[in-house]
């Protein structure tokens, strides 16, 4: 939103009450029937309207039926007062057909979904739920999609939007994954080994030597790495300044240097960029780092 409100030279803040109507869900672009006049063809009638041609002229010049031509002028004010702009635009305002959703079609199926919520499940647990208790009946089926539009879009009608507290993120639009990433964006740290290329030793916890590290985050910018080894559990925790990977890595090395090289072969981190500098703790201690698969760590 903020990056939205510079292209304006507004603040995020008002970009935010143009969203929270749509919930922050891009709204679905209008189309026109190919059946339908265009722009173009509503000139061509105000223009032969002005040159005082007739109807079936007008109509045959656009390949049109008359009664088209005929419709389209009488609901516009008629022959006088008929202008294309103005025509335009009442003819988008009449094709607009709000459709009403299955929760609000549905008060049983809403309050079903609600009651969920209320517990705390997420959209995909109640579709899930709602599909696997009525396999038989389509009209109690609802999607994910379904769920999080009613609550994000409120002319969608149906949900509380209150019930977003009960979401696991407790937003009220809907943020994508990018905008959450602070410009860090994909591929974050290069040249990653995977956690499936570790040795099938490491997997079965028998020799001791192989740690898994984090990165916890505390208030005011406390940061604390944690260090388990896979096999007697055996926790060091590191306290450190910051987040930056410098910081981060130094502090590994050291405390990689404070044990025998036999009690340490092995580190898996998760993707968080404070392992970025990965190569260099390697280098410095030749310890084999690997990372875990996205959204598992």
């Amino acid at each position: 939103m903020k990056a939205i409100g510079r292209l304006f030279g507004k603040e995020g803040g008002s970009v935010y009450g143009q969203l929270a109507p749509y919930g922050g869900i891009r709204p679905r672009p209008r189309c026109r029937s190919p059946l339908a006049l265009t722009l173009a063809e509503r000139e061509e009638i105000s223009r032969g309207l002005a040159s005082g041609q007739s109807l079936r002229q007008i109509a045959h010049r656009l390949g049109r039926a008359v009664s088209t031509v005929s419709r389209e002028i009488r609901r516009n004010g008629g022959g006088d007062a008929y202008r294309a702009t103005e025509a335009e635009e009442r003819a988008w305002g009449r094709a607009r057909r709000p459709r009403r959703c299955r929760l609000s079609c549905s008060p049983k199926l809403q309050q079903l979904v609600e009651d969920r919520l209320g517990l705390d499940w997420s959209p995909e647990q109640i579709a899930g739920w709602l599909r696997r208790t009525n396999p038989q009946d389509e009209s109690r089926y609802v999607s994910h999609e379904t769920i999080y539009r009613n609550l994000f879009i409120q002319p969608c009608g149906g949900l509380d939007k209150g019930l977003t507290r009960h979401l696991c993120s407790r937003r009220s639009i809907r943020r994508s994954r990018q905008a959450t990433r602070k410009g860090h964006g994909k591929g974050q740290i290069a040249d990653m080994v995977s956690i499936h290329e570790r040795p099938i030793l490491i997997e079965n916890r028998a020799v001791p030597g192989h740690w898994e590290g984090d990165l916890v985050m505390g208030t005011e910018g406390s940061c604390l790495v944690t260090l388990v080894e896979r096999s007697t559990r055996y926790l060091a925790l590191v306290k450190v300044s910051d987040k930056k990977t410098e910081t981060v890595v130094s502090a590994l090395i050291e405390q990689a240097q404070k044990l025998p090289t036999q009690l340490y072969k092995s580190l898996t981190w998760d993707r968080g960029r404070e392992m970025a500098d990965h190569k260099r703790f390697t280098l410095a201690t030749d310890i084999a780092v690997y990372f875990c698969d996205p959204l598992s760590p």
